[in-house]
Formats: structure tokens, C-alpha cells, sequence
């Protein structure tokens, strides 16, 4: 009994003892590669403490009790009949029970060895080996030069290195430069750090500070810095030249330098790259730009917008317009809404989501919404702004406007038969219950009465088409003649006279006269026919197939209300109301309201008639175009003259390469890298330093690569040509 005990409680150790190692070996792979990817492997001593203490708060090794071991084995050893528990009681048992004991005691004694831990030391072992890999492949390469942050210090070495103006002192040794430092301060709001190198290139955002410090080994006369054509002084602090400017334009700067001697001494260019601070970027998603909502829907809907800038969001707010009215009584309501989170100033990344009630806005039919998304970010001083597209919400309206006469006004003129599509629902769907309190006969005169207003609809909307207003309605002269009624046969409209021009025996001639003029006009397939009903319409083509399915829709309905089946002509008629529904609609465009702030008055001087300070304003202008790059072609014919001829640099000649330079210097902003060398070799050119002819073919062909193509200026070429001329021209021609 005490040997099974015995057996349980070393299982259990030793179960604890591999959850130990499972800790130690994650511990230990997590500790060394932290340890290379920072190259401090004292840093990877707290990094193993923390991690052993975090896995074993997880796996919990002292929490492995006698009772769970003890249902582990019954659950790999069958022969233990689920009693090991009774192993683990020594009292008040029966004499069945410890028999049963020292059975269970003496079968888990021959079968112990099938228990074995359910630990994987596997698993960790190969993440470790791999974080430990990683790590020496990035220590070893260099992948990640995370120590180079530390104190904002870089480890790039660059020493700015001077050569002398004056060639003819080249054989003195210059004053030789111990100490070079450029600090790089971003604007406060981006919370970026400052940053201290010795590389002298500089990419920044506009507004950034920079400050140089330069320092010698021997005592000098002046230390300047020279950009854009200007020259700029350095204050002397202490043993170090320094100097500070705000960068608010991309260019080009070297150092010069005097000694006690009067010597003059140059560096090379070094390149300015100055970036503005982008707006925020709005994205709205989940939602269509264009809602509509009938005046019985749950007129509420959300959305979610993601804003993302590149130093932090400082505000974001919606910004919406409720239209109400139409024509000239239409009025604008202007709202400005928050969303349902708030804004974290600084942040780079942010998501929002917003609810909107259209019946918060107090919105009737026809209502329409227009809202957009806004927002700021961090710039200093005035704010970067972003604005998204604008979305539309719309309640649809299908009323429509019904005519009153004015007390003015003696006569109403317009038809009484003549209803929009709206009354016909109306009326078709109260003459279907009324159906059972009228008589059959009222209820198929009134059906037939509501085709007939189905075809004035038909036809009203068929001139927009450009169909023929004549079919059978005259809408202006209802009375007629009774003797021409009686003239005409009363069933000619229900016979089929094969022997008259009728509809029918037209239909050949009507086709074979379109092929005949098909054939006749081979452009025909290709221009707009304004004469053929079929093109001669006021809307666009997808208006127009809405229209005409709209139209073809109305015979359905005619027919079944002329059958005396209105319930079968509703289907119909909702389809109509639809479709010109969405005509009118697709009408409408959105124009943002801009308006005008003007200045403050001044009330001290309102109304008092000084125009003192008023003054005229001219303004002159060349608005003819001048011509590019002029002193650049001029530096590129010199230095051909230079090479052919083999002269010397004059002083005008000078001039020239230092004019070409400005002009060079506006064309490398926009690409620093590709003409900073032939910049710098010009620059050589007005500082009396003797170049060989292969360095001044090289700087001619750089300034013929950076000449910018000129603009074409189509113009009329006045020739003139004689009548011989001519004559002999064409003699030439047939000889040929």
C-alpha cells in the first residue's frame, strides 16, 4: 500500500519536474535571441528571469495535485479498475476495500512503467533553436542596428572633407576638422525625438529645425555655409562653429572655410529633401453612397470610418445637411455630429462608428441628407484637413404636385382626366373594395375610365420619347362633330381591311423604305437621327430605357384595366411609379453650399468716408512665355568651345557656370540624387580648380541631361515658292 503510494508521488515529481524545463527551455531561447538582437547579452538575464516567471504563473508546476495523478493512471492503466484513489487513504476502510488496496498497490507496481508524463519537451526545444538562429543571423549581419538609437546618437561615420578654392595652395596643409555634428528637431507636435548625427545629408519634414556644429584644430578666420547662392555666416561657441535654420524648402549647402593664411577652402554639396506633413486619409465603409428609405421604413442606419495620418489625429467629426423644399423654396439646415467614440489626440490609426435617425432630423418626404466625414490632424500651425466623399440619404417622395385654380384665375383649362401615376394606384386600389358594394356595371365603367387615364398617362409621357402625340387622345379640342361620328363605320375599328392603308399592309413598305435609305446613306448606322421618334429624346440612354420599359409597362396595365381586371393591372402600376420614380430622382445632383466670410467692420471708422489708406493696385504681367534653361545652353556651348579650342576659364566665363548652377539647382530639387554630382563639378568650374577634358565632357553631359523639353508652339511656316519652282518640283516627280 505504501509502495503504490510511493509510486504516485514520484510520478508526480517527476511530471513537475519536466513542466520546469519546458519553462527553463522557453525561458532560455527567448533570454539569447533578445540577447543578439539588442547586442547585450546582459539584457538577457532579466529577460530569462521574466519569462520563467510568466511561464510558470501559466503552467503552475506546484499545482499538480495526488488527485489528478491519480486519475491519469487510472486512465492509462486499465488494471487499476479506477480504485488507485483508494491508495491515497490509509483510514476507515472496510476490509473489501483494503484488499482492493493492495491489489491496485501491487498492479501498479508491475505496470508504472506506462505512466509517463504528458509534457512536450519537444516543442520548445525547436522554438528555441530558431530564436536562437535568428538571433545570430541578425547579430551577425547586422540586420536591425537597434544600438544605434541609443542617445539619439547615429552610427554613421561621414567626415566632411574640404579642398582649396585656390589650386595654387594646394601644397599647405588646411586646418583639419575634429568634431562635425548635425541635430535634426522635428516640429513638438509629431512627438518625434530629436536626432544627432554626423551625416550631413538631411531628410526632414518642413518645419523641422537643424543645427550644425563644426569644429577645427587650429584657429580660422571665418567658417560659413552657403545655400541657394547665399552665404551664411557661423557663430563661433566656445572651440566650435555653429549655425541654425528652420527647413522649409528642399535645396543643396556646402561649408567653406578661411584660415589665418587667407586661404579659401570648399566642401561638397550635400543635399536638403524637405516633405510636407500629409492630410488625414478617410475611409467610410459598410454603407452605399446613395440611401433611400420610404416614409414607412425604420429609417436608421450605421456606418464605420477608419482615419490613418502620418504623425496624429487631432479631431474628427461629421458634418451634415439636411434639404428640405424644392425649386426656390428649398432651405439647407447644417449640422455638425459626432461619432459615438471619442477622439485620442495623437493617434495615427483610429476606427469610428456612427448611428444616424433620419426622424432626429425632423425629415418628411423628399428629404434629402448630405453628410461627409472630416478631420484635422496635429500640424502646427494650421491644422492639416481632410474631407471624405459625400454620402446621400434620400426619403423617397411619390407625390406629386396637384393643380389648384387661383381666385384670379375664370377658368380652370387643364383636362380633369388627366392623373399621375399616384391617383391611378389610388384609384385602382379603391375601386378594388369597393367591389362588392357596387354593381358590376359601374365597377367595369369605372375600371374602363381608369385605362383611359392610363393611356392619357401613356401618351403624355410618350412625347418626352419623342412619339407621336396624335394616337386616338386630343387633349385640346374634345368636341366633335356628330355627323363625322356618324360617317364613320362603327366597326372599323374592330375589322381587319386587308384592302386599305391600315397599320398592317404598311409594315413591308415601311421596312423595305428603310433598307432603301440604309443603302442609300452608308453613314446612317453612325450619326443621330433627331427626325426618328427613337432617337429624338431628352435623356440620357439609361433615362431613356427606363422611360420606354415604363411605357411599355403602361400598355399591361391599360389592358388588364380595360378587362375589367384592376387587381391584375396593380402589379403594373407599381412597377411604373417605380421606375419614374427613379427617373426623377436620378436627376438630382448635390452642390456643396460655399459660403462667404467677409472681414470684421471696423466700427471706428464705418460710415466715416476716409479712404486714406486705400490705394491703387497694378499689377504687371509678361504673359508671354520665356524661354528655359537660358544659361544652361550657354554654360553647354561654352564648354564646347572650351574643349575644341583648349582655352582657359575667363571671369565671364565664370559668371556663366555660376548663373547655369542657379538654374541647376531649381531643375535638381525635384530629383536630388540624379544631378547633385554634375552640381557639384560645375561648382569646381567657377573656383579656378583645372579640370581635364574628360571631367568637362562629363559636366557637359550631365547639363545636357537636365535641359527640360521645351513646349511645342504650333506656328504657321511661311514658304515661298516660285512658279518655276514648281514646275520643276513636278518634273522631278514624273521623271522619277
Amino acid at each position: 500500500m505504501d509502495e503504490g503510494k510511493n509510486i504516485l508521488l514520484k510520478f508526480k515529481k517527476r511530471w513537475q519536474v519536466f513542466l520546469w524545463l519546458k519553462i527553463f527551455i522557453y525561458a532560455f531561447g527567448i533570454a539569447i535571441f533578445f540577447g543578439f538582437i539588442f547586442s547585450n547579452l546582459i539584457l538577457a538575464v532579466p529577460v530569462f528571469l521574466f519569462t520563467i516567471l510568466i511561464g510558470s504563473l501559466v503552467l503552475k508546476p506546484w499545482g499538480l495535485s495526488l488527485a489528478f495523478i491519480s486519475w491519469f493512471a487510472d486512465s492509462k492503466i486499465r488494471d487499476l479498475e479506477y480504485s488507485s484513489g483508494l491508495l491515497l487513504q490509509e483510514e476507515n476502510l472496510s476490509g473489501l476495500a483494503k484488499l482492493q488496496q493492495q491489489k491496485i498497490a501491487n498492479r501498479l507496481s508491475l505496470n508504472q512503467a506506462e505512466l509517463k508524463p504528458e509534457v512536450n519537451i519537444l516543442k520548445p526545444t525547436l522554438i528555441s533553436i530558431i530564436l536562437i538562429i535568428i538571433g545570430v543571423v541578425v547579430f551577425q549581419f547586422g540586420i536591425l542596428d537597434l544600438d544605434s538609437t541609443n542617445d539619439n546618437q547615429s552610427s554613421d561615420q561621414e567626415t566632411i572633407s574640404f579642398v582649396p578654392v585656390d589650386p595654387l595652395v594646394g601644397k599647405t596643409v588646411p586646418p583639419s576638422l575634429t568634431d562635425q555634428k548635425l541635430t535634426l528637431t522635428y516640429p513638438s507636435y509629431t512627438n518625434i525625438p530629436s536626432r544627432t548625427t554626423s551625416v550631413m545629408e538631411i531628410k526632414a519634414l518642413k518645419g523641422s529645425t537643424v543645427s550644425w556644429e563644426l569644429g577645427f584644430d587650429s584657429k580660422l578666420s571665418s567658417v560659413s555655409m552657403e545655400s541657394m547662392g547665399t552665404s551664411y555666416s557661423m557663430k563661433l561657441k566656445g572651440d566650435k562653429y555653429s549655425r541654425g535654420n528652420s527647413l522649409n524648402v528642399s535645396g543643396f549647402y556646402n561649408f567653406k572655410f578661411t584660415d589665418t593664411s587667407g586661404n579659401e577652402y570648399a566642401s561638397k554639396l550635400y543635399s536638403i529633401e524637405v516633405f510636407e506633413d500629409r492630410s488625414p486619409e478617410i475611409e467610410i465603409k459598410t454603407i452605399p453612397k446613395f440611401l433611400t428609405f420610404e416614409m414607412e421604413d425604420d429609417k436608421r442606419f450605421s456606418f464605420n470610418t477608419v482615419i490613418t495620418d502620418d504623425f496624429g489625429i487631432g479631431a474628427a467629426y461629421i458634418i451634415a445637411t439636411v434639404s428640405k423644399g424644392s425649386g426656390e423654396s428649398v432651405k439647407f439646415r447644417e449640422e455638425k455630429l459626432l461619432f459615438k467614440e471619442s477622439v485620442k489626440r495623437g493617434e495615427k490609426y483610429l476606427e469610428f462608428s456612427k448611428s444616424i435617425d433620419l426622424d432626429q432630423f425632423k425629415m418628411e418626404a423628399g428629404d434629402e441628407l448630405y453628410f461627409y466625414v472630416e478631420a484635422l490632424d496635429l500640424k502646427q500651425p494650421i491644422s492639416g484637413k481632410a474631407r471624405s466623399e459625400t454620402y446621400f440619404a434620400v426619403i423617397k417622395d411619390t407625390t406629386n404636385n396637384q393643380f389648384e385654380v387661383e381666385g384670379t384665375m375664370g377658368e380652370d383649362l387643364m383636362p380633369d382626366y388627366f392623373r399621375s401615376q399616384r391617383q391611378l394606384i389610388i384609384d385602382t386600389e379603391k375601386l378594388i373594395s369597393e367591389r362588392k358594394k357596387i354593381s358590376k356595371t359601374q365597377f367595369n365603367t369605372t375600371s374602363n375610365e381608369l385605362g383611359f387615364d392610363q393611356k392619357a398617362l401613356r401618351l403624355k409621357y410618350g412625347q418626352f420619347m419623342g412619339d407621336e402625340a396624335d394616337s386616338g387622345l386630343d387633349l385640346h379640342n374634345q368636341d366633335t362633330d356628330d355627323a363625322q361620328v356618324e360617317d364613320k363605320d362603327p366597326l372599323a375599328e374592330y375589322t381587319h381591311d386587308h384592302d386599305g392603308e391600315n397599320d398592317h399592309n404598311l409594315v413591308d413598305k415601311k421596312e423595305s423604305a428603310k433598307l432603301d435609305e440604309t443603302s442609300k446613306n452608308p453613314l446612317s448606322k453612325f450619326t443621330h437621327d433627331h427626325d426618328n421618334a427613337e432617337e429624338s429624346t431628352l435623356f440620357t440612354d439609361s433615362l431613356k430605357s427606363k422611360l420606354r420599359q415604363a411605357l411599355d409597362l403602361m400598355w399591361d396595365a391599360e389592358l388588364q384595366l380595360r378587362m375589367y381586371a384592376p387587381e391584375k393591372s396593380l402589379p403594373y402600376q407599381y412597377k411604373i411609379l417605380q421606375l419614374l420614380q427613379d427617373i426623377k430622382n436620378s436627376a438630382r445632383i448635390y452642390v456643396h453650399r460655399i459660403g462667404f466670410d467677409p472681414p470684421p467692420i471696423k466700427n471706428e471708422v464705418r460710415l466715416t468716408g476716409k479712404i486714406d489708406e486705400v490705394g491703387n493696385f497694378e499689377k504687371l504681367e509678361n504673359l508671354g512665355d520665356s524661354e528655359n534653361d537660358v544659361f544652361i545652353k550657354k554654360a553647354i556651348a561654352r564648354l564646347e568651345g572650351i574643349i575644341g579650342q583648349s582655352s582657359k576659364i575667363t571671369e565671364s566665363d565664370k559668371l556663366i557656370f555660376e548663373k547655369a548652377g542657379n538654374e541647376l539647382v531649381l531643375i535638381a530639387i525635384e530629383n536630388p540624387g540624379m544631378y547633385l554630382k554634375t552640381l557639384q563639378e560645375l561648382k569646381t568650374l567657377t573656383q579656378n580648380i583645372k579640370l581635364s577634358i574628360k571631367d568637362l565632357l562629363k559636366i557637359q553631359n550631365g547639363l545636357i541631361k537636365a535641359l527640360r523639353k521645351v513646349k511645342p508652339k504650333p506656328t504657321k511656316v511661311e514658304k515661298y515658292s516660285s512658279e518655276l519652282d514648281s514646275l520643276l518640283l513636278k518634273e522631278m516627280e514624273t521623271n522619277e
